[in-house]
């Protein structure tokens, strides 16, 4: 049997990888969440599609609803940015 995956968010990975499997996670807006939330669920979409999955599905979101895919990339970067501070200062 095979070990579970481990993927440890780090600087040498592609800059803004964060929010892009943000963007791509099952999270919601309207979700109140803890840092440690986002985390996870950064790690989770990392997992499951890898860092180009995760930009694939950001840019095939952006070609088909533009209108909605700039507002929830804001979200996720904003969300993205304020959990991995947290991360920081804690």
């Amino acid at each position: 049997m095979r070990p579970a995956a481990h993927h440890y968010l780090t600087t040498t990975a592609t800059p803004g990888f964060e929010a892009d499997a943000l963007f791509v996670s099952a999270l919601q807006r309207s979700d109140e969440l803890s840092a440690a939330q986002i985390r996870q669920a950064i790690a989770s979409a990392v997992g499951a599609f890898g860092y180009s999955g995760c930009a694939g599905r950001v840019a095939q979101e952006f070609g088909d609803h533009p209108e909605t895919a700039a507002s929830r990339m804001r979200w996720a970067r904003a969300l993205a940015g304020q959990a991995f501070g947290q991360l920081a200062a804690a």
